[in-house]
């Protein structure tokens, strides 16, 4: 195949991880330039792909109204900041690898997705859990009939209490203002992974949510502004010390804690941002507005039916699915696969596990699936390799848009 040249429009976490997929895989494409207005995380991209200056942009503004350079652009902006960019690299023909969601509201998703098909362009939105090994073996087995016809599924996504605390109470998804629900932000994943697993149109939804614990009415008494300066932060399991500096004494300085420093993770600098930042505020006295449970009740076109569960209330772990077909169950916790057969009543276990390191294991091998298969569909030109296209990333948007409406007016919503 054609060695394939590559924008990065965003050198956060996800932007510079898929330009080291890239660096790990040269024969098959190149990082040619970069827009980020961080100096450091853009020199970062730079200099590790030798990327000459003229094509290093500080805005993805510059980058966009420049002659067009290369076959596509990985936009890896923030969630409120997607649709400029894919309206504008569209217009250029650029092949697009857009991060979800594809955008905070329904009206933005249609219109990216009539731009991109008014320019005839391959485009994908990262649902990464789509491409992993343990998703297509279980779909595998779910489209060979092994358990007849599905007649409900049950999908659980644990968030885990840290790292509601990190993301979605102190972070950059904490309130709905400054990026989207908790549903599209971190579940628009899970509703498009129960589609494309159901291999049915959705029709209606129903769903109930809320803000219950990470709020100031729950705020331990005597807790101060900030974990550094508290009394009672020994006895609290969202401590931003334990989080943070306790993953630092244990020599963890990726993710989170990577996320709270430009530049060496220490126990100093890490220190400094908990005094200074964000991450190191008390859960209860942030300005977070996004939900700590949702659930979300699906009924599909053959009147086979989802439920889906969000907390935050657990051991994070991987997410677990239960599939209640004719003929047979199914159980999956992202790595085992255990398919009960109705007419045997014998249990058979399938090991999917796959490695789960840096970005290109992450998600259980669906970020290195999803940037293999980007990657072969524009060196080939081929659509079909993507498995979320234009479309069905759409209907699934909507799913998510429909859900939220049902849980804020608490009511059932037809699709």
């Amino acid at each position: 195949m054609p060695k394939v040249k590559l924008v990065i429009a965003g050198a956060g976490s996800r932007g510079r991880g898929y330009a080291r997929y890239v660096a790990n895989h040269p024969d098959d494409a190149q990082v040619v330039g970069v827009a980020e207005p961080i100096d450091l995380r853009r020199n970062e991209v730079a200099t590790a792909h030798n990327i000459p200056t003229e094509h290093v942009f500080t805005d993805w503004k510059d980058m966009a109204a420049a002659d067009k350079f290369a076959d596509a652009v990985i936009i890896a902006t923030q969630d409120a900041m997607h649709t400029a960019p894919a309206l504008a690299f569209a217009k250029k023909r650029y092949h697009i690898l857009l991060e979800k969601p594809m955008a905070p509201t329904a009206r933005e998703c249609k219109r990216i997705v009539a731009a991109v098909k008014k320019a005839h362009v391959i485009f994908g939105v990262c649902h990464v859990l789509r491409y992993t090994r343990y998703t297509q073996m279980l779909k595998e087995i779910v489209d060979s009939g092994a358990v007849g016809e599905i007649i409900s599924m049950d999908l659980l996504e644990p968030v885990g209490y840290w790292h509601q605390g990190h993301s979605f109470v102190r972070g950059h998804w904490r309130n709905e203002t400054e990026s989207s629900s908790m549903l599209l932000a971190k579940s628009c994943h899970d509703l498009d992974w129960i589609r494309y697993v159901m291999g049915k149109r959705c029709k209606s939804v129903s769903s109930f949510g809320s803000l219950k614990h990470f709020r100031k009415a729950m705020r331990p008494e005597g807790a101060a502004e900030r974990c550094l300066d508290c009394k009672v932060e020994p006895t609290c399991p969202y401590s931003a010390k334990k989080i943070y500096l306790g993953r630092v004494a244990q020599g963890h300085t990726g993710w989170p804690v990577g996320t709270l420093v430009d530049g060496e993770v220490t126990a100093e600098s890490v220190t400094e941002a908990l005094r200074t930042g964000p991450y190191g505020r008390c859960v209860y006295a942030c300005d977070n507005d996004v939900v700590d449970h949702q659930v979300v009740n699906m009924l599909f076109e053959n009147d086979a039916t989802a439920t889906f569960t969000m907390t935050a209330f657990n051991r994070a772990r991987s997410r677990e699915t239960r599939i209640f077909g004719t003929k047979g169950e199914l159980f999956g916790d992202g790595s085992l696969i255990r398919h009960f057969d109705f007419l045997t009543d014998e249990t058979t276990e399938t090991d999917t596990r796959a490695s789960a390191g840096d970005i290109t294991g992450g998600h259980g091998g669906g970020d290195y699936g999803l940037m293999h298969s980007f990657i072969e569909a524009v060196a080939t030109d081929d659509p079909g390799k993507i498995l979320s296209g234009p479309d069905e990333t759409l209907e699934t948007h909507l799913m998510v848009f429909a859900a939220e409406k049902a849980r804020r007016k608490n009511r059932v919503v037809d699709l």
